[in-house]
């Protein structure tokens, strides 16, 4: 029985401009975590109200929990590399991509359950793009994830478990700090924060933004699958952040949960929806925003919207406002103006 499609009211939450793309009212902001002086309401809020920051990386959390308890093999098994556990590891990391980025593309972008409501660019991804593997960009998302993502975020975590087997690495248990043990659950978010905006801006130099992450940002108008979707490189260094557990005592569910945590979330940002509808009446705000003004803009929103706002420290923060897209460009234009003026003087002969 085909379900009928949801039609719930954008117009409450935001406003299509001539071209039919969509915004929200509310311009974007962070957190008060560093705020000053402090908001404990606020910030309460945005934790744990609603559908706030806590469920996503919690949700993560207990999935990593969960698998490190029944869906991997055990510390004796992986003190020696074999390819049964190791190709284990890697099926059971392949369904999960399929059943979560599979589940939302399937949804949104297939049976189309909420139409364009709440989608920022009002167009389906293109399905006749060179610049895309076959053509289509879900297929070349789609390659990249499973032919690159999958392999390396496997090869990370083998290695990563292979080191705590054999001792290599600091191995903690919970029955020997549980205080140091769940906070670093919480730390591994705001780890992999910094990690993601480290590697980001690296790969925003010219020749390696024209060599590996143009590959991602070919998705202009991102889908689910548009999320994993990077070079080798880039997935290189983006599942990187797990080394930080050969130096800092760990668990091998703290290693899995961060490397989880990385693979899945760039699902939800990349969405390319505002919220996701439940029903007609109820939604839940995805805050795809900021990134996908990244992918529309790509000089602005490095960091992961989380916990630290550090685009705002750093003056590349676009809240969503005309005035602030206004001084974006004025900036690339003086900066753009300037180049063009320090090649000709180049190319003067003496």
């Amino acid at each position: 029985m085909t379900k009928e499609p949801l039609h719930p009211d954008e117009t409450q939450r935001g406003a299509r401009d001539k071209r039919g793309h969509w915004r929200p009212s509310d311009l974007i902001d962070y957190a008060p975590v560093v705020a000053w002086p402090p908001q404990p309401r606020k910030l309460a809020k945005w934790v744990i109200g609603g559908m706030g920051w806590l469920p996503w990386p919690a949700a993560c959390a207990a999935v990593a929990i969960f698998f490190w308890i029944f869906l991997t093999p055990s510390m004796a098994t992986m003190e020696t590399f074999a390819v049964g556990w190791i190709a284990y590891l890697l099926a059971r990391n392949l369904l999960l991509v399929l059943a979560l980025y599979g589940f939302m593309h399937f949804r949104l972008y297939i049976k189309k359950r909420q139409g364009t409501a709440f989608k920022y660019n009002p167009n389906w991804p293109s399905g006749r793009n060179p610049v895309f593997i076959g053509g289509r960009q879900t297929t070349d998302n789609m390659i990249w994830t499973i032919a690159s993502g999958v392999p390396i975020w496997t090869a990370f975590e083998v290695l990563t478990l292979w080191a705590f087997a054999n001792g290599i690495i600091p191995y903690v248990e919970f029955s020997e700090a549980p205080v140091y043990f769940i906070a670093l659950f919480f730390a591994i978010p705001i780890i992999h924060e910094l990690h993601f905006y480290l590697v980001h801006r690296l790969i925003h130099i010219p020749a390696l933004y024209r060599f590996v992450h143009s590959v991602h940002h070919r998705n202009v108008n991102p889908g689910p699958w548009s999320g994993l979707s990077m070079h080798p490189v880039e997935h290189l260094l983006y599942f990187s952040g797990v080394f930080i557990y050969w130096i800092v005592p760990a668990n091998p569910v703290h290693a899995i949960f961060h490397l989880f945590h990385a693979a899945f979330m760039p699902a939800i940002p990349h969405s390319g929806f505002h919220e996701l509808a439940i029903d007609d009446k109820r939604t839940v705000d995805v805050g795809g925003h900021h990134h996908y003004l990244h992918h529309k803009l790509c000089e602005c929103n490095y960091d992961g919207h989380g916990l630290l706002p550090i685009d705002k420290w750093l003056g590349t923060f676009h809240d969503g406002s005309d005035e602030t897209e206004e001084r974006m460009n004025k900036r690339l234009a003086e900066r753009a103006k300037k180049q063009a003026a320090k090649k000709s003087k180049a190319k003067t002969p003496a």
